[in-house]
């Protein structure tokens, strides 16, 4: 039995095939709906979700050699994300971790309901994006949020932490590497806090 076998009549299923005969052609003429909803459901995901208990912790025990946070511009978040996206680029995967919800996160939860994902979240749950695009449209969605999370990218040169303060840290084990995004986000005219130091 196949994947698409689920969603076909018994009597489709044990039919004898003639040798080159495409079954799936034929099925897809008799039972169109069926098939579409059962391949749907076996389309991969690119963007999931999880919850990974004590990832948050794990993070605040991280050494990071370099810091610098930002100011979360609400009204120019699409550049904003762009600008550190390029700092990035090639992006394989990115995933957000949650650590605290203040307010009703609508721009998520639009997220998340266009991939057909339920409304879950809170603390330490994570959601995942399994490309660039995708890795971009989350990061936007939940900058815009009234939410405290880490960011993390694949490849992982930086990683970030943003608050609903709307300020935004980026960490990096090397100047360099932290280099690769603050550089590029002050060229843009994104505003850096001086002599601020996160303490996790």
């Amino acid at each position: 039995m196949n994947c698409l076998s689920w969603a076909i009549p018994r009597e489709m299923r044990e039919r004898t095939v003639p040798r080159g005969h495409c079954e799936n052609s034929t099925l897809l003429r008799q039972y169109p709906i069926a098939l579409s909803l059962s391949r749907a459901n076996h389309m991969v995901r690119t963007v999931k979700l999880s919850q990974i208990q004590g990832s948050i912790k794990r993070f605040r025990r991280t050494s990071w050699g370099f810091q610098q946070t930002f100011e979360t511009s609400l009204k120019n978040l699409k550049p904003f994300v762009g600008t550190i996206a390029s700092a990035l680029a090639p992006i394989g995967s990115a995933s957000v971790t949650i650590d605290q919800v203040i307010a009703e996160p609508k721009g998520l939860i639009g997220l998340l309901s266009e991939h057909n994902l339920p409304p879950q979240y809170g603390h330490e749950w994570c959601i995942t994006a399994e490309s660039q695009p995708e890795a971009e449209k989350l990061l936007e969605a939940i900058l815009g949020d009234s939410v405290d999370f880490v960011f993390v990218p694949t490849p992982k040169p930086f990683v970030i932490y943003a608050d609903h303060d709307e300020y935004a840290t980026f960490y990096a084990s090397t100047k360099s590497n932290l280099n690769r995004v603050v550089q590029p986000l002050i060229r843009a005219g994104f505003v850096s806090v001086p002599d601020y130091e996160r303490r996790l």
